[in-house]
């Protein structure tokens, strides 16, 4: 199975409905654990990477990429 590739900051969509009525959250931290903050209510959420890919549809806003 592909992993699938997203960066900190991206805007992804997930597969259930957050119960404040959205399914967009924001990738605020990245490593073993994927943070993620709902874009409607400002939830905040810690969930493990394989879970987290698990759920996840597509991605709706890529993130920023990071200046070096």
């Amino acid at each position: 199975m592909e992993r699938k590739s997203f960066q900190l900051g991206d805007v992804v969509e997930m597969k259930k409905m957050h119960p404040c009525g959205t399914n967009a959250w924001k990738v605020i931290r990245m490593g073993m654990d994927i943070r993620m903050k709902c874009t409607g209510c400002g939830h905040s959420v810690l969930l493990p990477r394989s879970r987290f890919e698990k759920r996840m549809k597509r991605i709706l806003v890529h993130g920023e990429a990071e200046a070096e």
